[in-house]
């Protein structure tokens, strides 16, 4: 009878000690924000808090639409976090871009969409210590959403981070610049989307520390349009001080020529012709418009019809001039690209093709490109191919953004290539490192890619990638024990080259992007 009494005893203790633990882990899930408590949900086996859809400003509809972004709605009670708010509205941009948001993949989003999501290691305890990584996704600034299967935020956090994903208007509805706007808000209109990028780094400003994250470390990254961004960010004066690194994934706003942002005086008139398109002949009628059919005149003007714009305020002046001058953030930066950017370029290429492209392109220069692109074989031909289209495409705009921010920039700079070529894919035929390849190896959800099968050094890789990522947040050096040495970009031009096994070598194609930056100051 005695020992039945220890042991009803110890079943006792043990059900209070697992009520204690359920009901610390309940609190755990509520989180208080300056607008309301938002309550969260366990993944991943329970390893990280995500807390999803949360607002961090008003709905940009109606009189709103086309305005910077304002402040969130305060609300009663707690505010369900355990989805994704709605991506936002946009027309269709790549296959591969899925929403766990929608219902059907022919949803076109919402433009009630200024939420972000928080994903916290589930062990951490609230004390404002965990540095920050906060997502830019990419699609042109013309597609894509937070809700993206391969930005899931099931794997970061456990490498002892707090990852912040956003939602940012797109397209006509984030970077619209129409003269009556530019009447309306002072001088200035368009970049909508940029602002949207503040207005969600200012919340995490105030709350980023109740998750267990620290304000005074965050570190902005992004791919391709979100690179663009990071770089466009460190140039933004509103934006200075609400991050303390940054990494850039393929791609940097500092081009000149045809592809440099325009100003407000070019794209005015344009934005103009652009609102008589859709019938509406005032700013008033325009905001009546149902978002589909806005959507649909966006559409004819083409998928990149609307992007970032010098309006005179966000951006006073072209990106590269304020790194000229080292105007921008003085932050550490990592950033690189991967070998086959441009691989949709090397299609149906042969040896005749690239020297009669040669000629045509660069006249008189013809001789110099094929120095540096040769093509003496169809298959020598078809590599070139694909690295002149990913040089012209991602490649030396990164590099320019690199090079000139460690000349102004006064911090510690870390450059990568991607060389490992990934298997194919549903949306990815062919065996290459190919433009937008690093996500989910950066995010650890490999897994995510439909009718991939991986392979071990993948998965070993996406481990270093994740490793290298997240030491980067924490103290701005990416490297760590157990991990290949990764060398300071400075005297040499070392590049670390993520391969199996990853190695680090001086950058052979410095030549290459010579060539290009001859051609782009012209």
């Amino acid at each position: 009878m005695f020992a039945g009494r220890l042991m009803g005893k110890a079943t006792l203790i043990a059900v209070v000690m697992l009520s204690l633990g359920m009901m610390a882990m309940a609190e755990s899930l509520v989180v208080k924000t300056v607008d309301g408590k938002v309550r969260g949900k366990l993944i991943n086996n329970r390893a990280v808090r995500a807390f999803q859809g949360i607002p961090y400003a008003m709905p940009p509809v109606g009189d709103l639409r086309w305005k910077a972004p304002q402040p969130a709605a305060k609300w009663k009670g707690d505010l369900d976090a355990t989805k994704y708010g709605h991506h936002c509205a946009q027309n269709h941009v790549y296959d591969d871009m899925i929403f766990q948001d929608s219902a059907t993949s022919d949803d076109l989003g919402s433009e009630d969409c200024l939420t972000l999501n928080v994903f916290t290691p589930a062990s951490e305890k609230g004390n404002g210590k965990l540095p920050v990584m906060f997502w830019i996704h990419g699609g042109g600034y013309a597609g894509g959403g937070s809700s993206e299967p391969r930005h899931n935020g099931d794997f970061l956090p456990t490498k002892g981070v707090v990852l912040v994903t956003i939602n940012y208007r797109l397209g006509v509805f984030g970077f619209l610049a129409l003269p009556e706007l530019t009447a309306e808000q002072g001088g200035a209109s368009g970049n909508y989307g940029l602002m949207d990028m503040v207005a969600a780094l200012q919340w995490v400003k105030q709350n980023i520390g109740e998750f267990g994250g620290d304000a005074n470390n965050v570190t902005i990254f992004g791919e391709s349009a979100g690179s663009f961004a990071v770089s466009t960010l460190m140039a933004a004066p509103s934006a200075q001080g609400l991050f303390a690194k940054a990494i850039g994934e393929s791609g940097g706003a500092l081009i000149t020529g045809p592809l440099a942002m325009e100003t407000l005086a070019v794209r005015g008139p344009k934005e103009d012709e652009w609102m008589k398109s859709t019938g509406a002949t005032t700013l008033a009628e325009l905001r009546a418009i149902p978002t589909g059919k806005i959507l649909d005149s966006a559409g004819k003007k083409g998928t990149v019809g609307f992007g970032p714009i010098i309006d005179g305020k966000f951006l006073t002046e072209p990106v590269i001039d304020t790194y000229n001058a080292g105007k921008q953030a003085k932050v550490p930066l990592l950033a690189g690209f991967n070998r086959d950017e441009g691989s949709f370029f090397a299609i149906g290429m042969t040896a005749e093709k690239l020297k009669a492209m040669a000629v045509q392109r660069f006249g008189e220069k013809a001789e110099a490109f094929l120095k540096l692109y040769p093509g003496a074989t169809d298959v020598e031909a078809g590599r070139s191919a694909a690295d002149f289209g990913g040089d012209q495409f991602i490649a030396f705009g990164t590099w320019k953004w690199m090079e000139i921010d460690r000349k102004t920039g006064d911090k510690d700079i870390y450059r990568y290539k991607l060389d490992l070529a990934a298997p194919p894919s549903k949306f990815h035929p062919g065996s290459f490192a190919f433009h937008s390849d690093d996500i989910e190896y950066i995010f650890g959800t490999l897994d995510t890619r439909p009718g991939s099968v991986w392979r071990p050094e993948d998965r070993k890789l996406s481990e270093q990638m994740m490793s290298y990522w997240t030491n980067f947040a924490k103290k701005g050096d990416p490297n760590g024990p157990g991990l290949p040495d990764w060398p300071k970009y400075g005297e040499g031009d070392p590049v670390l080259h993520l391969d199996n096994p990853i190695t680090s070598r001086p950058d052979e194609n410095r030549g290459r992007y010579e060539f290009w930056l001859d051609g782009d100051k012209k």
